[in-house]
């Protein structure tokens, strides 16, 4: 993993916006005062790729990530590793009750030949790699590293340079198996556990299938060789003419005896119709009943004309019927008219006496009016008395009062107002009735005048009882009418029904002599019939006459024809024995060379079985050839699936219980700490060097002491920054070949200036001779000023903020 584009924004001490350009730098410093916010630039690579950080403490804890004041934060990280290169972008946010929350992760695979800004670089995805809780377990396989490990050999954080020099055997194992990538032998072996299982079916398999072909030997193939040659010699000597020659001597006698038998049938069906006899009667009863039926309609349909004729000499009912309205109309406006008058007359009468009473009512309304305003001034007038002195000036009169007034007890102000509303409501009612009735005697004045304006239009009203009579003749001579013409629609239906009756019969008849010119011309289509007899011809005189000379030839040439027939079907009995005498034969023989047909089987049947049996019995020779085939093919299947079960089974045993891997990891272990020793004995002007104790830990041997081992927990601080350095730099350089960069965090003040010339000098050749990056934050001026490239980072209220320097 080696950055290229690093941006911070709202996280941690940074503030404000800062992309970082790592793409042309191998060595570089972070450099500033302490808490500048150097390290939380480490931070945030660190976070970007797995969530964490090593200084929170916790891997879940992400409130630090956020600065303090800020409502949401983002960093976002361009990384190359294994020739791809992938962004990776996490937004935080705060929630209402402060809790820092991850509102976003996303990690993309881009493409490598966009440069520009980081936004730029960033939209160039050429695939979506994962989101949110995924991101972190990608990332792990993107790097090949855990998080744990990540910060054992890339970012190696203030104070915990140690770790791995201080790790127990195990964990340092399960370093060096991602480093090395050992645990592929684990997958190797078990490949190798499938493999073993599968070849072990696979040859199963085969010797089962093996075992089902057991029988083909060269034995069953002579077998299946002598069984084709008998069958194709049976084929050859197998003749089927004479069988065939019966078949179509057969065939000719029953195409003999069934034109005699056609010829019996059709004789056999020549019937005379069951009407013949009677059909001519009928014919004459029909035409009959045709001439009485038209007489019978003629008269009805005279009584009809006379009846319209009566009706029409008696004038227009409508006429009659309009005058008979008319009249009853008079009689109805006349009464009403009557009515309307009288009711008027009482309208108009009552008229004075509800006028009365409405001004009887107004009266008692003024009066009841005049005493509710005397009670008021009365009350007024003793309400102010009550507050009068003698010697003061009447209000009234405006003269000295000599004494005061004395006012009887006065009726209540509320009774004269209940008085004064139930007199009000009295001469409303009375004058809604004077109105009532004003309105109905105009109402009924103008009913009366409309009732004689009517009478005017209506004509004078005349004879009631003439008019009457004159249409009760006229709806007598209606029905009349009416029964005259039921009368002859009824004639003229049975007219109809007789002349439909004398059609049929003369289509009936029409018929029977179709019928028996069809019947003679179907027996002479037949040819000369036996005793060289034709049928009669045709009398046309009279139809029972000629069916009855048709009949009689009929039963006469059917006798002969009859004799035929059972000729015939004695010369088909005999043909018939001949042929099964011959298939019997050939059906034995077939028998002999077990070929099965059946009894009644036809030539070609005959044929195609003993072809079917040749073709069977090559085939299976060739089944028993195919098998003995297969049978060598599985034989050498399982012998080859065997020696892969042996090999698999030799491969497990040799990798089991993780044998090999742990095998691997010690001598890379022991790679790494002779490397490390080397490094520093010389960090160490040749005091220290390291090496492994006999239970996989890491020891010290020191010179100064007569090279006396001891254990690396025994150092001291600066001595064990140089040991861890050592161990850290074995790894990025030795080891973990794959991994692209390293950094390193503070501890470099505990070294003597000595002791920093010669890590100065290592980290040199390990960013310019190994192609790495490799990153430092350090406070000292010393070895910042041999870095080429530095970052200096300060920071005021408004947050940390960076400045590149140095070529």
């Amino acid at each position: 993993m080696r950055p290229l584009l690093l941006h911070l924004e709202n996280f941690g001490s940074f503030r404000a916006p800062v992309t970082i350009d790592f793409s042309d730098i191998d060595y570089f410093a972070l450099i500033g005062p302490t808490g500048a916010g150097k390290s939380t630039v480490i931070d945030a690579i660190c976070f970007a790729l797995y969530g964490t950080v090593p200084r929170w403490g916790k891997e879940n804890v992400i409130a630090h990530a956020l600065a303090p004041s800020a409502a949401a934060g983002k960093v976002a990280l361009v990384f190359e590793g294994g020739g791809r290169r992938h962004g990776v972008v996490r937004a935080l946010q705060r929630d209402t009750k402060g809790t820092v929350r991850t509102k976003e992760a996303r990690l993309d695979e881009l493409d490598p030949a966009v440069h520009g800004d980081l936004t730029q670089v960033l939209e160039a995805v050429l695939r979506p790699v994962a989101e949110g809780d995924a991101v972190t377990p990608e990332v792990q396989r993107v790097t090949g590293l855990e998080y744990k490990f990540f910060t054992q050999c890339v970012v190696l954080p203030q104070g915990r340079f140690a770790e791995f020099l201080h790790a127990a055997p195990r964990e340092r194992q399960d370093l060096l198996v991602q480093l090395l990538d050992a645990d592929v032998y684990e997958r190797i072996r078990q490949r190798a556990v499938r493999e073993e299982e599968a070849s072990k079916q696979a040859a199963s398999f085969a010797r089962d299938q093996l075992g089902k072909l057991a029988g083909a030997d060269a034995a069953a193939e002579q077998a299946a060789g002598e069984q084709v040659a008998r069958l194709r010699a049976l084929a050859e000597r197998i003749d089927l003419d004479l069988l065939r020659a019966r078949e179509e001597e057969i065939r000719r006698a029953m195409a003999d005896r069934e034109a005699v038998a056609v010829r019996v049938k059709a004789l056999q069906s020549l019937l005379m119709p069951a009407e013949v006899p009677t059909l001519a009667e009928t014919a004459r009863q029909a035409v009959a009943a045709v001439t009485s039926v038209a007489e019978e309609v003629a008269a009805l349909e005279a009584d009809e004309h006379r009846a319209h004729d009566e009706l029409a000499a008696l004038g227009d009912r409508q006429t009659l019927a309009q005058r008979l309205a008319a009249l009853d109309e008079h009689e109805r406006v006349t009464a009403a008219a009557t009515a309307a008058r009288s009711a008027a007359a009482q309208a108009r009468d009552a008229l004075p006496r509800l006028s009365q009473a409405a001004r009887n009512a107004d009266e008692a309304l003024a009066a009841a009016e005049r005493e509710r305003d005397r009670l008021r001034d009365a009350h007024t007038a003793a309400e102010l008395a009550a507050r009068l002195s003698v010697g003061e000036p009447c209000p009234t009169c405006l003269r000295p009062l000599t004494e005061l007034p004395h006012h009887p007890a006065l009726s209540d102000v509320g009774t004269a107002e209940r008085g004064l509303s139930a007199a009000r409501a009295e001469a409303e009612r009375a004058r809604t009735r004077f109105g009532k009735a004003e309105t109905e005697a105009a109402m009924l004045d103008s009913q009366v005048a409309a009732f004689a304006a009517r009478l005017a239009e209506l004509p004078p009203p005349g004879e009631r009882t003439a008019l009457e009579e004159r249409m009760a003749a006229v709806r007598k001579a209606d029905a009349v009418v009416a029964e005259a013409r039921k009368a002859v629609r009824e004639g003229r239906a049975r007219l109809e029904k007789a002349r439909r009756a004398a059609e049929s019969a003369g289509h009936r008849s029409e018929q029977a002599w179709r019928e028996l010119e069809l019947a003679r011309d179907r027996v002479l289509s037949l040819g000369a019939h036996p005793g060289g007899s034709a049928p009669p011809p045709v009398d046309r005189e009279d139809l029972h006459r000629a069916w009855t000379a048709l009949i009689g030839w009929r039963d006469e040439a059917g006798r002969a024809a009859r004799a035929v027939l059972t000729e015939r079907e004695a010369e088909l009995a005999r043909v018939e024995a001949g042929r099964t005498q011959e298939r019997a034969r050939l059906v034995r023989l077939l028998a002999d060379h077990e070929i099965a047909v059946p009894a009644q089987a036809a030539p070609d049947q005959l044929g195609a079985a003993v072809a079917t049996a040749v073709a069977r019995a090559e085939g299976r020779l060739e089944r028993v050839r195919e098998d003995r085939e297969r049978a060598r093919g599985l034989e050498a299947l399982a012998a080859e699936k065997e020696q892969e079960t042996r090999v698999a089974h030799e491969l497990t045993l040799l990798l089991r219980a993780n044998a090999f891997e742990r095998w691997l990891c010690a001598e890379a272990l022991e790679l790494l700490v002779a490397t490390a020793s080397d490094t520093l004995r010389e960090l160490s002007d040749g005091q220290y060097e390291l090496t492994l104790g006999g239970k996989g830990d890491i020891e010290v041997i020191d010179h100064a002491e007569a090279g006396m081992r001891r254990s690396a927990r025994t150092l001291s601080g600066g001595e064990t920054f140089q040991a861890a350095l050592a161990l850290a730099l074995a790894l990025s350089g030795t080891v973990a070949r794959s991994l692209d960069s390293i950094f390193l965090d503070e501890g470099f003040g505990t070294l003597d200036p000595a002791t920093l010339d010669t890590v100065a000098a290592t980290l040199e050749r390990l960013a310019a001779g190994q192609d790495r990056m490799v990153g430092v934050v350090t406070h000292v001026p010393a070895l910042a000023d041999r870095v080429p490239v530095r970052f200096e980072i300060g920071r005021d209220a408004k947050g940390s903020h960076l400045r590149r320097a140095g070529t």
